[in-house]
C-alpha cells in the first residue's frame, strides 16, 4: 500500500526557485555550494554511481565517512536513482561493520580516505562488489567520477512510503537492526523541526552530530535542506572550535543540535564565560538526558538549551521544548508536535494516569515502517493497532509535559551513542573462561553514562580485568567498551533464572 504521493526532490525544487541561495558550507575543505552548484553535483554523483557501480533502484548505497558535504550530495544522489542510502557508523570496530553490510547488501561501500583499511576489510569479509574513497575535496575516486559523469538521469517516479535510508541501530538481542526511513517519515520530520524550531530559507545550521547518526542528519541537517536553508558541516567536533564558530558573528549561524556531552565539554572552554550567543536562535540539545545542573548553568547564562526526545526509528523528532519554557519546563523533553501521538502505558498496555511513569508509546508519520530482515523485531516493536515501542519511561506533568525518566530497557546512553548490555556481553561471552556476565550503565562526569562489565569466571579461569576491556576493544566501538570490570562469585537471579541487574551495584 503506498500514499499515492510523490517523494519531491528538494534540492532540484531549490536549485529551481532559488539557484544562487547557499546549500552547504563544508568547514574543512572550505567549499560552499549554491543550490545550483549543490544540484549539479548531485546529478553528477547519481550518473557516478549508475554508470560505474550499476547503482539501481532499490540498490543500497553504503557510505562511511566523517562529516562532509559529501554525504549529502551522496544522499541526495540516492533519491534520484531510486536507491537506499546506507549511512555506516565508522565509530564501529570491522567485526560490526561486517555484520551490517551482509545484513543489508550494498553495491557499493564509499568511504573517507582515512577509513580506507576498514572498508577494505569489510568489503572483502561482507562480499560488497565495490568500493570507491571521497576525500574531501581533495583528488580522489568520488571527485575523477563527478568530473567525468556524463549523460541523463531519468528519476523514478517514488512514494512518499518508499525507502529512503536504512539506519543501523543496535538492539537488546546484541545486533544492530535497520530502521527503515522513508521519504513520509524525512517529509514530516521536516516539516516539524521547522514549526517547533523555526526553519526557513535565511536558516544556517551547524551540523555537528555524526551523519550517520539521526541527530546529524535529520536534526536539523536534511529539515534546514527542506527549508531551502543553509548547513553549515563540522567535520568533527573539538570544543574549541565549536566555540568559535557560535560566536562568529560573520558565519552567523542560527540552529544547532548537540548532546549533553558537547555542553557540558563547551562549558570548560576559556572564553566560554564571555561567549555571545545571543544570535542564535535555536540551540537543541537531545540524544541523552541532560543534567539538570547543566541547563540551569546555561539557563544563568541567557542560554536556554531546547530539550527534545527522538529516536532513530521515530523520525527522529518526538519532543520538543519551545525556547519559551525552556527555563520554566527545565528538565522536560516538551510536547510532541503537532502530527505526533503518544502514550504512556503500563507493561499490560494500558494507559498510566498522569504523573506515574510508564513506557512512552508513539505513533504517527515519522515513525518506521519496520526494520530490514528482521519479521521477529517488527512483530515486537509494534501493537495490533500500530503502536511503537519506544523502550524509553516516560511520565507527565500536570501541563501536559513529558519527562523522559529512564530506559524502559536496559539500554544506557554514552557520549549522546546508545549502548545496549546484550551486545557488550555477547563479546564477552566469547572469551574463554566466562561462566557468566552482565553490564550495566553507571554515572559518568563526562560521558553522562559508561559500561561496568560483572563477570563471573569458570573454575581455574585466569582472566583480568584488562583482557576484558581488550577483548572487547578489539570488537567493538570505543563508547560500547565498558570502563571497568567486577568479578563476582555470582549473579543475582530470580526464580526463573533471570539477572536482576537492578540489584548490581552502581557506586
Amino acid at each position: 500500500m503506498t500514499t499515492g504521493i510523490p517523494a519531491e526532490d528538494w534540492i532540484a525544487h531549490h536549485a529551481r526557485f532559488a539557484p544562487q541561495s547557499e546549500a552547504a558550507h563544508d568547514l574543512a575543505s572550505g567549499r560552499r555550494f549554491t543550490y545550483a552548484a549543490f544540484d549539479e553535483r548531485v546529478s553528477r554523483a547519481a550518473l557516478w554511481l549508475k554508470g560505474a557501480f550499476g547503482v539501481t533502484q532499490g540498490a543500497r548505497v553504503a557510505v562511511l565517512s566523517m562529516n562532509d558535504t559529501d554525504v549529502f550530495e551522496l544522499q541526495f544522489a540516492c533519491r534520484r536513482l531510486g536507491a537506499i542510502f546506507l549511512p555506516l557508523n565508522w565509530r564501529l570496530a570491522v567485526p560490526e561493520l561486517e555484520f551490517i553490510c551482509k545484513d543489508a547488501g550494498p553495491v557499493v561501500l564509499i568511504h573517507g580516505e582515512e577509513f580506507a583499511d576498514a572498508a577494505r576489510q569489510v568489503a572483502q569479509l561482507a562480499g560488497v562488489p565495490h568500493t570507491a574513497n571521497l576525500a574531501n575535496g581533495k583528488p580522489s575516486a568520488y571527485e575523477a567520477g563527478l568530473a567525468a559523469a556524463a549523460g541523463t538521469l531519468d528519476p523514478p517516479v517514488l512514494d512518499l512510503d518508499d525507502i529512503w535510508t536504512i539506519m543501523y541501530t543496535s538492539g537488546t538481542t546484541g545486533r544492530p537492526k535497520g530502521a527503515q526511513i522513508t521519504y513520509k517519515m524525512t517529509v514530516f520530520n521536516a516539516i516539524q523541526c521547522a514549526m517547533t524550531v523555526g526553519l526557513t530559507a535565511q536558516t544556517k545550521n551547524l551540523v555537528l552530530l555524526p551523519t550517520f547518526h539521526t541527530g546529524g542528519l535529520n536534526v536539523y541537517a536534511n529539515p534546514t535542506f527542506h527549508s531551502g536553508g543553509c548547513n553549515v558541516v563540522m567535520r568533527s567536533f573539538d570544543p574549541g572550535h565549536f566555540l568559535r564558530l557560535i560566536t562568529d558573528k560573520e558565519l552567523h549561524l542560527t540552529h544547532l543540535l548537540g548532546v549533553p556531552t558537547n555542553f557540558l565539554m563547551l562549558a570548560q572552554e576559556k572564553g566560554f564565560a564571555a561567549a555571545d550567543l545571543s544570535h542564535i536562535a535555536c540551540i537543541g540539545v537531545g540524544g541523552a538526558a541532560s543534567p539538570l545542573a547543566l541547563l540551569e548553568e546555561y539557563g544563568r547564562k541567557g542560554i536556554r538549551l531546547q530539550q527534545g526526545w527522538g529516536m532513530t526509528e521515530t523520525g527522529p523528532l518526538g519532543l520538543m521544548l519551545s525556547g519559551e519554557m525552556a527555563l520554566e519546563k527545565v528538565g522536560s523533553s516538551g510536547l510532541p508536535p503537532l502530527y505526533v501521538r503518544l502514550r504512556i502505558c503500563d507493561a499490560e498496555g494500558n494507559d498510566v494516569p498522569r504523573g506515574e511513569t510508564g513506557e512512552l508509546m508513539i505513533k504517527g508519520p515519522t515513525v518506521t515502517p519496520g526494520y530490514w530482515n528482521r519479521p521477529e523485531a517488527n512483530r515486537t516493536s509494534f501493537t495490533a493497532d500500530g503502536w511503537f515501542h519506544t523502550g524509553d519511561a516516560a511520565r507527565q506533568d500536570d501541563d501536559g509535559y513529558y519527562y523522559i525518566v529512564d530506559r524502559w530497557k536496559d539500554m544506557f546512553i554514552s557520549g549522546g551513542e546508545n549502548v545496549y548490555p546484550a551486545e557488550v556481553e555477547n563479546v564477552i561471552y566469547q572469551l574463554d573462561g566466562v561462566l557468566e556476565n552482565a553490564v550495566i550503565g553507571v554515572p559518568h562526569e563526562k560521558w553522562g553514562e559508561v559500561g561496568r562489565a560483572y563477570v563471573v569466571l569458570k573454575p581455574g579461569a585466569n582472566l583480568d580485568e584488562e583482557a576484558v576491556i581488550g577483548h572487547c576493544g578489539s570488537q567493538l566501538a570505543r563508547y560500547k567498551v565498558p570502563k571497568e570490570v567486577r568479578f563476582l562469585g555470582e549473579l543475582p537471579h530470580n526464580a526463573t533464572g533471570k539477572v536482576l541487574k537492578h540489584q548490581l551495584p552502581r557506586t
